[in-house]
């Protein structure tokens, strides 16, 4: 009996159909040793050496069980994950299990089917040591920066914090941005746009003022606008050149490890973690009814774009079958690779493209599915034909002044038959028409009409999940496989929270941000951590020893340690909240303690008013304009009912409840309006208060007793809505009200 170790129960499930009898395929479970939990587990006196151990009882029990079945066993082979950590499993089993180094025992597969898992049983090879090397080493450097650091912020700032090689370098982007947007000014300008036709011709078009006297122009006043307006007005309209091109978009190459986390976030709205968890399940295979336990994809932890000539060949074919042959390129399209992409594995793409998304669809999980159809018509739109279109850019001359007008129509969808990009528009103000007349240069036009509008320019926006996995890429800061769980460490610290999908640094995220740059400057430093991750994979490359990678990192760091703890502690500033305070009507602010956040008055100590944090109503948008600063209200659930509040929030703080109208009031014939008492009790009021003094503390119609003249109520009777009336002494009856 041969014996093939693998890590997930899952992936050993899928590997054992194919290896069939003569093989026991078993899992580790992941790591079997780990450093200790509540020590810094590195041994400074032997080279940073770690000092790893099955801190688990389960993991103890898994290598006892492994030791038995390698006693049995003709040939052990290990199988674990085909990257670096995978290989430092390998190792850690191969010491744990007593098996001889100097034996070729480990194979590695990209994709679980049978062809791939029989070959690599077919080629074993030796633990690669520079690939151990490389991961022990950013294991041990990223357990110092955690347990030195760590402490430092808890004792300075508060308990419960946290800092990572990696994590802290990522949250110093959201946190600088942050500070960008609050720094920035805005600048006022105009934009100027021409409804144009041409006689006897269709259709009418746009087109946009860009210059003057032969250079680009912005408006940047409303007297400059007002001044190209008496222009424009009575201007003679002249087509000046004509440009007429064919234009093509390729397909984007398929999925990274990076970029699936990217598109999922943006099209399913599924969190990074959220995705390496699914796509994990596809890699590793599960059941699925009337097929049996199937894996779908090839492994999901890669920055490569290349792809087997096979898979090529399979997508070529399916191309031509399914969407036809003037879809297919004459050369299959290949992709080059990032330039600090290791390229140690394919993309990611289907096993099988037999196995449509369509045709699991009922058999699956939704997540599962929406994920493999993501990567399935990502990878066939690799290899599908450019998109083409019909471009014209025409320029148009009004006396002085210039405008430019585009058009561009889809000739050929090619590529977006199966994967749509929706790429965003470049230029929110640069309207582009469907399709342009036929127009030709010295063409006289017709102004229909002009459209001028004043604009602020914007401040760059937050980072979202899919935008700062591209920069911490494109930066060279950590390894896509590690994004999902900096992500997760952020929401979890409390240094980042969601506003929508934008990410914004809180109070604490910019506090810890600044004390760590001034103390720690390296560790926050962007270009230091990508350099960092340069010499981490030449451990690898180079075979350089890697513990003078991390004493070179490590020494530094314990000397800044010692001047940080001289220090001053850090008061970490009150969140600010869009809650008002009921009793005093001062905001609230959000106040860490011993149990979480909560909502404290900002008032105190003249009020000591707090509530609990609870879950927030999303606002909801209204056509109310704020009296103090122009911007729309918003209308948002407090303690005691809606109320509206500035979109300009918290520059402009205006607020004020809204009155739901309930009924005519019986006195004076005005509106009746649903009130909440300062003790938060809800109430019915005349708005002509205090010159009308009507109230009623149940729901009033608006009418009067026949039989005693006093108001008349709704009162809830069972499951029916009653009308009464609201002298107790009467004893008029209604009956049942009756819904419009």
């Amino acid at each position: 009996m041969k014996l093939v170790i693998v890590e997930s129960p899952a992936k050993a499930k899928t590997i054992a159909k194919y290896l069939g009898d003569g093989y026991k395929v078993d899992a580790s479970r992941g790591h079997i040793w780990d450093l200790p939990e509540k020590t810094m587990g590195v041994d400074f006196k032997n080279h940073y050496e770690p000092e790893l151990q099955a801190r688990k009882p389960e993991q103890k029990e898994t290598i006892e069980r492994l030791k038995k079945e390698v006693n049995k066993a003709e040939k052990v082979y290990l199988a674990t994950d085909p990257d670096r950590e995978g290989e430092a499993i390998s190792y850690h089993l191969q010491c744990a299990l007593n098996l001889d180094p100097n034996e070729k025992n480990r194979i590695m597969f990209n994709e679980i089917s049978k062809k791939a898992v029989n070959n690599a049983v077919a080629n074993p090879r030796y633990i690669n040591k520079g690939l151990v090397d490389a991961q022990q080493a950013r294991r041990v450097l990223d357990r110092l920066v955690g347990y030195t650091l760590s402490p430092v912020l808890c004792k300075k700032i508060r308990n419960k914090l946290s800092a990572g090689r990696v994590q802290s370098a990522a949250l110093r982007i959201i946190v600088d941005r942050e500070k960008e947007i609050k720094a920035f000014k805005p600048e006022e300008y105009w934009t100027v746009s021409a409804l144009l036709e041409k006689p006897k011709a269709t259709p009418q078009f746009i087109a946009n003022l860009t210059e003057k006297d032969g250079k680009k122009f912005k408006i940047k006043n409303k007297e400059q606008c007002e001044q190209a307006l008496n222009v424009l007005n009575d201007g003679k309209y002249v087509v000046t050149s004509v440009k007429r091109s064919v234009t093509q978009t390729r397909p984007q190459p398929p999925f990274t490890t990076s970029t699936l986390q990217q598109d999922a976030v943006n099209k399913l709205k599924m969190s990074s973690s959220v995705t390496m968890s699914v796509a994990q399940q596809l890699y590793e295979g599960f059941d699925i009814a009337g097929m049996g336990h199937v894996a779908l994809v090839t492994y999901i932890r890669t920055d490569s774009v290349r792809v087997s000539d096979d898979a090529i060949a399979a997508a070529r074919e399916r191309i031509t079958q399914v969407y036809g042959k003037e879809y297919l390129p004459e050369k299959p399209n290949f992709y080059a690779a990032k330039k600090q992409a290791q390229d140690a594995h394919e993309a990611i793409r289907p096993i099988n493209l037999d196995i449509t998304p369509e045709s699991i669809k009922d058999k699956v999980q939704r997540n599962q599915y929406a994920l493999y159809k993501l990567i399935y018509r990502r990878f066939l739109a690799s290899q599908a034909m450019s998109a083409s279109y019909n471009s014209v850019t025409a320029g148009i001359s009004c006396e002085n002044y210039g405008f430019t007008a585009t058009g561009k129509t889809l000739i050929f969808d090619g590529y977006l038959a199966i994967y749509n990009e929706n790429k965003a528009a470049k230029n929110s103000d640069e309207e582009e028409n469907a399709v342009l007349p036929s127009i030709n240069e010295g063409d006289l036009l017709t102004l229909v009409k002009l459209k001028n509008e004043q604009k602020f320019t914007k401040p760059p926006a937050r980072y979202t999940e899919a935008s700062i996995i591209k920069t911490m890429e494109e930066k060279g800061i950590g390894r896509p496989s590690t994004y999902a769980t900096i992500m997760q460490t952020l929401y979890k610290r409390e240094y980042v929270v969601k506003d929508g999908k934008a990410l914004a640094p809180s109070n604490l995220g910019i506090q810890v941000t600044d004390y760590l740059e001034q103390y720690f400057g390296e560790v926050v430093d962007i270009q230091f951590t990508a350099e960092m991750e340069d010499k981490l994979d030449a451990i690898e490359d180079n075979g350089e020893a890697w513990y003078n990678i991390v004493d070179n990192f490590y020494k530094p760091m314990a000397e800044e340690v010692k001047t940080a703890m001289h220090g001053e502690k850090v008061v970490v500033a009150d969140e600010e909240s869009d809650e008002i305070c009921e009793k005093c009507g001062s905001p609230m602010v959000i106040r860490m303690g011993r149990y979480g956040k909560y909502l404290a008055c900002s008032n105190y100590p003249n009020c000591s008013n707090i509530k609990s944090l609870k879950e927030k109503v999303p606002p909801k948008e209204t056509d109310v304009n704020c009296e103090i600063c122009g911007a729309k209200m918003l209308e948002r659930q407090g303690r005691y009912g809606k109320y509206l509040a500035c979109s300009n929030y918290p520059r402009c703080k205006n607020t004020k409840p809204v009155n739901e109208i309930v009924a005519k009031c019986p006195k004076c014939g005005k509106d009746v309006v649903k009130r909440v008492s300062k003790k938060g009790a809800v109430f019915y009021g005349c708005v002509g208060y205090p010159d009308c003094d009507f109230v009623s503390w149940d729901v009033p119609t608006g009418t009067l007793c026949p039989d005693c003249g006093a108001h008349l109520i709704l009162k809830r009777n069972g499951a029916k809505t009653v009308i009464r009336c609201s002298n107790k002494d009467c004893g008029f009856d209604g009956g049942e009200k009756i819904e419009s």
